[in-house]
């Protein structure tokens, strides 16, 4: 059987390139759409402001805030933003957020390569499920280190399969150096999640003298990188610099100072972030299991695989105390090749069930999404955006999905498809522009560096942050600004003017009483999601 796949292969391979990166091709220009000048919100904030100051002052070992090394990762990802923003020479969402839909664009890619050999359905269908899940969807269209991990791991994993499977060179120079690009893009982790999930393969395949040789040959460079991180770490920032880097990207991944430390956090909590993907992978290897040996065959063997290298990254995460559900991406294609399984394996009783339950969700997205829109249009109608367009794509697409119910040969194939561009417009056209508007920064940003343009005078920004929404401020204006931080009020009444004060209405509220608080507001505003004030102080009280 397996010479029987590599042989096919051979036939099929110049077409099978064309079409994978045909695919991926058309996978990125839907990631990319709309991308080009939306505000930096959020986590993305802090790495537009990086790829600025890097525009500003040129590239370096570790990103810069204020000026300062900035510990928690090392440069190369804005790097990749810089480079694309040099030609523009300025940092844009489609710049910032360009090499994440790269990487989502050649997990696309690879996954069709892994798959088509056996079956196109398979292939096209596990990478409809990928696109239907939430946390791929919002990740993609940010900047994220996950999903270029991900990419990296995938891409390590499809390297070592098809070098057994098709007949494919040993690419060990490429692995090793995409293990470096991982670690350089996510620090130890980075490394250590496509390791193990290549180590997985040799496992479930009883390659014992790969499995070792590649496992020491791994932790040897794992070691060598790291040496070389906590140099670069002394040589840009001296051994406080050195100290920060060991803290953020080493003790504190693993003491639980960040996201959650629940220990089964990604057995059960983050199901919802990766559903469908994750709980019909479940459910479909339940199905191979009741099969017994009624499945068979190198098909089996890869759904095999797959669960392994899935298992082992979310056991290796399980270990650190700190967990976020972005952490969990680079199982998600292992998942989704899992899930889409089914069809595959055309028989058994749960293999058919599930088929009829995913197509029966795939008939029913576009109009849950129409159902969902009136909804919110009845409840919120000042959120709603493109609600004419909306309702005119997903109306086509509930139509071409109900047609396509009645074509047994493309049936599975044509819903994946309308409740994956269903999904996505509504991402797209109707979650993005409210999200943005709630959560908007820029315009205050404007309008309070506007008036500290017109009476230039220190600007000092009080319980903000340095690390918080001081950088939402920082990143919408774009120059090497240095602004003043305070936390206490003691700290506000040692202030001299002029200064120009920004804090939260909250907070300014407390001040009631004191000097300080008996400014009038000068701007008054939204800035993510809260009321701020601008207050300017012209002379000691």
């Amino acid at each position: 059987m397996a010479d029987r796949i590599s042989g096919r292969l051979n036939v099929m391979l110049p077409h099978l390139r064309q079409q994978s990166l045909a695919l991926g091709l058309l996978a990125l220009i839907l990631f990319c759409a709309g991308m080009y000048q939306q505000p930096a919100i959020g986590f993305d904030s802090r790495f537009v402001l990086f790829a600025q100051e890097m525009l500003r002052n040129g590239p370096s070992f570790f990103p810069t805030t204020y000026g300062q090394p900035y510990a928690d990762y090392s440069g190369l990802s804005t790097v990749f933003i810089w480079l694309l923003s040099l030609p523009l020479g300025q940092v844009t969402s489609l710049t910032a957020w360009l090499p994440s839909a790269i990487a989502a664009a050649v997990i696309v890619t690879l996954m069709y390569r892994l798959l088509a050999p056996y079956s196109t359905r398979w292939a096209l269908l596990s990478i409809a499920l990928m696109l239907l899940t939430n946390t791929f969807i919002t990740e993609t269209r940010a900047v994220s280190l996950d999903l270029m991990l991900a990419a990296v791991a995938f891409s390590v994993f499809y390297l070592g399969y098809a070098a057994d499977h098709f007949a494919a060179p040993r690419r060990r120079g490429l692995i090793f150096a995409l293990l470096m690009l991982g670690f350089w893009i996510r620090g130890p982790i980075g490394l250590v999640i496509p390791a193990g999930m290549l180590c997985s393969y040799f496992l479930v395949n009883r390659q014992w003298r790969r499995l070792f040789v590649f496992g020491l040959l791994a932790s040897v460079l794992l070691a060598m990188c790291v040496g070389l991180l906590l140099w670069l770490a002394d040589v840009s920032g001296g051994p406080a610099f050195l100290q920060d880097v060991i803290r953020m990207q080493f003790m504190g991944r693993m003491d639980g100072s960040e996201g959650s430390n629940e220990v089964l956090y990604y057995f059960t909590s983050s199901i919802g972030n990766y559903a469908l993907a994750w709980p019909l992978a479940v459910l479909a290897l339940v199905a191979v299991a009741a099969s017994g040996r009624q499945q068979s065959g190198p098909a089996l063997r890869l759904t095999l695989y797959c669960a392994a290298a899935g298992l082992i990254v979310m056991v290796g995460l399980s270990v650190p105390q700190a967990k976020k559900a972005r952490y969990l991406l680079p199982m998600l294609p292992m998942a989704a090749i899992i899930a889409a399984y089914p069809f595959y394996a055309v028989q058994g009783r749960l293999f058919s069930w599930l088929r009829v339950l995913m197509q029966g969700l795939w008939l029913l997205i576009p109009g849950l999404l129409i159902v969902t829109l009136l909804v919110v249009q009845r409840r919120f109608p000042e959120d709603v955006a493109h609600l004419a367009s909306l309702f005119i794509i997903l109306g086509v697409l509930q139509t071409v999905a109900v047609a396509a119910f009645k074509q047994p040969r493309w049936r599975a194939q044509t819903l994946a498809l309308c409740a994956v561009l269903a999904l996505w417009s509504l991402y797209i056209l109707q979650f993005e522009p409210i999200q943005r508007q709630l959560y908007d920064t820029r315009t205050f940003s404007h309008e309070a560096f506007e008036l500290v343009q017109k009476d230039p005078a220190p600007l000092v920004m009080h319980a903000m942050g340095k690390d918080a929404k001081a950088i939402k401020f920082m990143v919408n204006i774009n120059q090497g600004l240095q602004p003043e931080f305070t936390d206490s009020p003691q700290e506000l009444d040692a202030l001299e003017g002029p200064a120009w004060l920004m804090m939260d209405l909250k907070v300014y509220r407390t001040l009631q009483g004191t000097a300080i608080g008996a400014l009038p507001p000068v701007l008054s505003g939204r800035f993510d999601k809260n009321d701020f004030v601008l207050l300017h102080l012209k002379s000691i009280p």
